[in-house]
């Protein structure tokens, strides 16, 4: 799986990812487990093997507002937090339990540093993290809570249903209540 993902980018050898994939070691993460809590520093990327996390924030109330889920056969890191040695201002939590597969902050460091091809994949990533961002953005102004709903559901088919409704309703900006008539309305 994570062969697959890295050829996917049509940047490295096999040798290369071969040689780089002895560097990722595997974790266990168990549901409600954090990858990644506000205020540490996030010195880890984890390629997800199996499971799903969510990415939210606590607002000023104290309510916490899920904004990301992160799904199998992804990267996941605290991305500003990771880049600029900062504490995260966000929290990746476990839903469900999960494998991962785990590079150090130093072994990503080294890499891009002896190799122009990671300097590429790299910069790929971080493309790929801004048009996320920018998708995000523009479905958060532009589309209904409906709308957002069924792209989540036509993306992730085989895992919407494993995210409990209240993450669901925080990430599409609405109440539980309202969520559950969306539901009903959508035939999954």
């Amino acid at each position: 799986m994570i062969q697959d993902y890295f050829r996917s980018f049509n940047i490295f050898s096999e040798n290369e990812i071969s040689d780089f994939l002895q560097l990722f070691e595997a974790r266990k993460v168990y549901k409600n487990d954090f990858f990644v809590q506000e205020g540490e520093n996030c010195k880890e990327i984890a390629f997800i093997v199996s499971g799903i996390f969510r990415s939210y924030y606590i607002a000023d109330e104290g309510k916490d507002i899920t904004y990301c889920f992160r799904f199998p056969n992804q990267l996941m890191a605290g991305y500003s937090s990771f880049i600029s040695d900062c504490p995260s201002r966000e929290n990746m939590q476990a839903i469900t339990d999960a494998d991962l597969l785990i590079l150090k902050k130093e072994a990503a460091d080294e890499l891009v540093k002896d190799d122009l091809n990671w300097t590429k994949f790299l910069k790929k990533i971080a493309e790929q993290e801004y048009l996320e961002l920018e998708k995000r953005f523009f479905q958060l102004q532009r589309d209904s809570a409906a709308r957002r709903y069924e792209i989540l559901v036509e993306t992730q088919p085989d895992y919407v249903q494993k995210i409990p409704l209240q993450y669901l309703a925080s990430y599409l900006g609405i109440t539980q209540r309202h969520l559950s008539r969306i539901r009903k309305e959508i035939i999954l």
